[in-house]
């Protein structure tokens, strides 16, 4: 963190109180955050770059099985973090959400994280700007090739936000919302209370309204929102490989990552940033790319797995193939079997071998 910044007046909040159900089935037996994303919880990768930038204290917002995130991450003393926990009893949104751990804050500024985001963004950086231009909010703004599928954020020649675009067709520029955002305290606690409240379609607009000042940070940096299984393996990947951030990789980044325990034949092919879960196995000739294998999942002899996600203690039969697929926990699917692009199979189901096809071969 630069010089200018005082780590010691900056609290993280972290918004981890989402259903994930983008992600579903994988989400049904624990938060997104939670999931094993390059060998390790998403949250530890968020965590490395907090502590990183010189901040130690981090309040998580939790709600749905908030339980989870204690009994893992505990005090943070392990990570070297000081973290606190505010369970949400009922869904209050982004800024209801940062108002709901007000109480838990310590410092003048809080720098929040929506807790779905991999990003590379320089957190010092931010936090300059932010005391530099002395602005009320200061938002992390990512340029990106197609602004259409996102709602845009035009700024000034000074970097000041000028408006909230909802999505349309052609954007007046390509700057969007990237989910970080640094608030002077006072703006967190004017937040209404009791209700749901959004930053994106409440709070920002009504502070420019009233003249407040939001300040933008542009960059160009790495920046995925992992929420789809599409967006999660790719992301898992780009971690494994070393493409985005993250000293909490559990081994060197490389074409694939194996943890401790898990067995893969010497014929075996592991390619595109795949991660192999502990005590998982991996069978000859078997080919797995740009996939991620929970602990304990089984892909058997000669099965070609890409894309795809094996939730705990899945199974992949002989000869099986499985593209853009999730499997969910204790899922077995039979020899022979094809699932292609999109496929989702629920907890432990069974699939007989050979019962789904998308060739004409069988």
């Amino acid at each position: 963190m630069t010089s200018e910044v005082r780590t010691d007046a900056v609290d993280a909040v972290v918004l981890v109180g989402g259903k994930g159900t983008r992600l579903r089935p994988l989400t049904l037996s624990a938060p997104k955050p939670m999931l094993p994303t390059a060998g390790t919880p998403y949250l530890s990768h968020l965590f490395s770059r907090i502590r990183e930038a010189g901040i130690r204290h981090v309040v998580l917002g939790t709600s749905y099985r908030a339980e989870v995130f204690e009994e893992y991450f505990g005090d943070g003393k392990s990570i070297g973090l000081d973290l606190e926990y505010v369970v949400e009893e009922e869904p209050l949104d982004t800024a209801g959400a940062i108002r709901n751990v007000y109480d838990r804050l310590r410092a003048d500024h809080v720098i929040v994280f929506n807790g779905d985001i991999i990003s590379g963004s320089d957190l010092g950086e931010q936090l300059r700007v932010h005391r530099e231009s002395e602005a009320d909010v200061t938002l992390h703004l990512q340029r990106v090739p197609d602004p259409s599928r996102f709602g845009s954020v035009p700024t000034d020649e000074t970097g000041r936000v000028q408006a909230f675009l909802e999505k349309t067709p052609d954007p007046p520029t390509d700057q969007i919302n990237a989910g970080c955002y640094v608030f002077r305290r006072p703006v967190i606690e004017a937040i209404p209370t009791g209700r749901r409240v959004s930053v994106e379609r409440e709070t920002f607009p009504q502070l420019l309204e009233q003249g407040a000042h939001i300040q933008g940070f542009v960059d160009e940096s790495y920046w995925l929102d992992v929420g789809t299984p599409e967006a999660f393996v790719r992301g898992s990947a780009d971690l494994v490989r070393g493409l985005a951030p993250t000293s909490a990789l559990p081994g060197r980044p490389g074409d694939f990552l194996v943890l401790d325990g898990a067995s893969v034949a010497e014929d075996a092919q592991l390619s595109g940033g795949s991660t192999i879960g502990v005590a998982a196995v991996v069978g000859p000739g078997a080919k797995i790319d740009g996939s991620v294998l929970f602990d304990g999942a089984a892909v058997s002899e000669g099965a070609i797995v890409e894309r795809s996600v094996l939730g705990h203690g899945a199974r992949v039969g002989a000869g099986a193939v499985l593209r853009g697929v999730v499997l969910g926990d204790g899922v077995s699917v039979g020899a022979g079997c094809e699932l292609l692009d999109g496929a989702r199979v629920w907890p432990d189901v069974v699939l007989p071998d050979g019962s789904v096809r998308f060739s004409s071969d069988a």
